[in-house]
């Protein structure tokens, strides 16, 4: 039988990567969310992998037009879902990468709406 203290950090990790998988779907538009449903499933994990270790690859040649540093974070956030020692440092990496990508977007809305304002003032 396992370990309780064992048991509890598998579910830590698996709630931190739960949570941001869940955060991207709210994120995410609807294809895109169901895309990513899709994937989580225990079924996919065929095709989890290998596209995740492609991605991690293809982020090594970042300087080609359409591949890009981008598809580390999206390689990684593929194969933790099977890989147990990622689980919990790339579901923590995603929720604050999401943290600021939100910060970010309120800042642009309120810069958007003063520029607008100024426009209309002059």
């Amino acid at each position: 039988m396992s370990n309780p203290q064992e048991l509890a950090a598998t579910r830590r990790e698996e709630d931190e990567l739960d949570r941001a998988y869940d955060e991207l779907e709210r994120a995410a538009p609807d294809r895109l969310a169901r895309m990513i449903a899709r994937v989580r499933r225990p079924a996919a994990r065929l095709v989890r992998i290998p596209v995740g270790v492609l991605c991690i690859i293809g982020s090594f040649f970042w300087f080609l037009p359409v591949l890009g540093l981008w598809f580390l974070p999206l390689g990684l956030l593929l194969i933790a879902q099977d890989v147990r020692f990622l689980r919990r440092p790339v579901g923590r990496l995603t929720l604050y990468l999401l943290d600021r990508w939100a910060h970010v977007h309120q800042w642009w809305i309120r810069r958007r709406a003063r520029a607008k304002a100024r426009k209309r003032a002059s």
